[in-house]
């Protein structure tokens, strides 16, 4: 840390205090991370496996749920054993360390949903040059910028932080390390770095969904000269990437575009976007996707014929 600081551990207040809603939350929340990995990973695999999934959309889709593992896992696995834990503590850098790959991950997600809204676009609005506009080249370059779009962004959230001193309380009011919570704790006026944050986190939040909005009234208009199994097909696609944008960017938006307050309600919004959205991605896509529904029963039936 740049800034000389007397505090080198972190205690975590928690998301309860009841020892017996913690073993609760534990039972509860295990499975749902477990079904995150297994269910996005079976995404991942069938996606790179699949010769059926090889249009943009379902390279977007892989991508997708790759981050959404590596984003869950920044924060639920302390967070899962934290709970069956007395004292809760990580380091000042480890606590660093979760703040930057939370928001790099998350940022990436951000940016990749805004891709798979432009894929949407291009697709249903230039049919004709799909191929063309959305070559693999392009795809590929989506996705690299995506990634380092995030990473700019969580370098800048962190230059900001490790600027701070830190000499005491040493209670961070969260199950997690952020930076509302972490601010809370510096022996110095945060308000710049607050505004900072603002801008940083909540601008890209707002200005994205306002992208994707607008792509997708863009999508429906066209969408009038569809046929109607035409129609019905692109909805049954979009529907599922507007339901996950709504999942992540309601939760965000809420968090980072009004001032810090009270965390009781943040900590609840926060399990929401951290422990159950990542969850139901992999359930909303496959259940409304025939072609990936399909392609995993063939990679189950051909797994189990190699068993026989």
């Amino acid at each position: 840390m740049a800034s000389t600081n007397n505090v080198t551990e972190l205690i975590i207040v928690g998301l309860f205090q009841d020892p017996e809603v913690q073993r609760a939350c534990f039972v509860m929340f295990l499975p749902v991370y477990l079904a995150t990995v297994v269910g996005n990973g079976l995404i991942v695999l069938t996606v790179n496996v699949s010769k059926s999934l090889r249009s943009p959309m379902y390279f977007f889709l892989s991508y997708l749920s790759l981050v959404e593992i590596t984003y869950s896992s920044t924060v639920v696995p302390k967070f899962i054993t934290d709970l069956l834990a007395k004292i809760k503590t990580i380091s000042l850098e480890g606590c660093v360390a979760q703040i930057f790959f939370f928001h790099f991950f998350g940022v990436t997600e951000i940016f990749l949903l805004t891709v798979m809204a432009y894929d949407r676009f291009v697709a249903i609005c230039k049919p004709l040059r799909y191929t063309t506009i959305m070559s693999q080249f392009v795809c590929r370059l989506l996705v690299a910028v995506s990634w380092l779009g995030g990473i700019i962004h969580s370098m800048v959230q962190i230059l900001v932080t490790v600027q701070l001193p830190f000499c005491g309380p040493n209670v961070i009011d969260h199950y997690f390390c952020d930076l509302h919570p972490l601010f809370k704790l510096a022996c110095t006026d945060t308000s710049v770095e607050g505004v900072i944050v603002l801008a940083n986190s909540g601008l890209i939040s707002v200005f994205s969904f306002l992208i994707l909005v607008s792509s997708y009234i863009v999508i429906l208009y066209n969408l009038r000269n569809h046929s109607a199994e035409g129609r019905r097909k692109a909805l049954s696609t979009c529907a599922s990437h507007i339901t996950v944008v709504l999942l992540f960017f309601g939760p965000a938006i809420f968090l980072y575009m009004r001032p810090s307050s009270t965390f009781t309600e943040d900590k609840l919004v926060a399990v929401f976007y951290t422990v159950v959205t990542p969850m139901l991605n992999p359930i909303i896509y496959t259940l409304r996707n025939a072609e990936v529904k399909n392609a995993m029963r063939k990679l189950w039936e051909k797994k189990d014929s190699g068993i026989k």
